[in-house]
């Protein structure tokens, strides 16, 4: 579904990015991953449009991507959440995630089709979906859970969930990441999660790419990430100490 090939990225003297090359399947839930400063956002970024490459290639479902602005991308069928949920506050909940659905459809909707979008969406991230509620009260997962809703209701083939676990309590990691894996397997969407907590990602994920200082160190299963010495060492600081014979 998703095609990166030599993707990079230089913020004047500074390489962000660096020869990035991977793949990701269609219905599969992906994590890349990587300490603080590895590269993981800013390649989440270059995909969803809002970072121009300095060189390499994006394709998705076959069309090259790389350079398009994000309303682009996101009518191609790809949706984002964001770190940091900035929601519409004077806007109801329904409102602020019926919003993602206009903005998909380059407003070629009305309005009762993107409040259905909303209210499903709503309703599969568990918000409520009453036309009244607002977004006052809603502590740090409750946002987590609108930014999903909004990202949701553009309808994409290809989520990319940006630092789901951000400011959350090991439950509410826990939930989100459950939550991720039932939208997956409820809407057979496909899943990019970016995330530099593994602990609540790599029981729910397929498959794993890891970062560092924006190189690709690692890919395959997380049973053998959680194994492999140089992952461990770039997140431990040092390599594992071997057991006594």
């Amino acid at each position: 579904m998703l095609s990166v090939s030599g993707l990079s990225k230089r913020f004047g003297g500074f390489l962000a990015v660096n020869q990035v090359s991977f793949e990701v399947r269609q219905g599969e839930l992906l994590g890349l991953i990587g300490p603080n400063g590895s590269g993981k956002s800013t390649t989440f970024n270059l995909i969803a449009g809002t970072l121009a490459p300095s060189a390499g290639s994006i394709r998705f479902d076959g069309a090259e991507i790389s350079g398009l602005p994000p309303y682009r991308v996101c009518r191609m069928g790809i949706g984002r959440t964001f770190q940091i949920p900035r929601p519409f506050r004077k806007l109801p909940l329904i409102e602020n995630v019926a919003l993602g659905a206009y903005y998909s459809q380059a407003g070629g909707i009305t309005q009762s089709e993107a409040r259905r979008r909303a209210e499903e969406a709503l309703a599969l991230v568990g918000l409520p979906t009453a036309a009244d509620a607002t977004t006052h009260g809603l502590g740090a997962a409750a946002l987590k859970k609108l930014e999903l809703a909004r990202a949701i209701a553009t309808g994409p083939k290809l989520l990319l969930a940006d630092e789901s676990l951000g400011g959350l309590d090991p439950a509410e990691m826990a939930g989100a990441a459950r939550l991720l894996a039932d939208i997956r397997s409820r809407l057979g969407m496909t899943v990019v999660w970016v995330e530099h907590i593994m602990g609540a990602l790599m029981p729910v994920v397929d498959r794993v790419i890891v970062l560092d200082h924006g190189e690709k160190i690692f890919e395959g299963s997380p049973d053998t990430c959680a194994r492999d010495e140089r992952v461990i060492e770039v997140y431990l600081g040092r390599r594992r100490e071997s057991p006594p014979p």
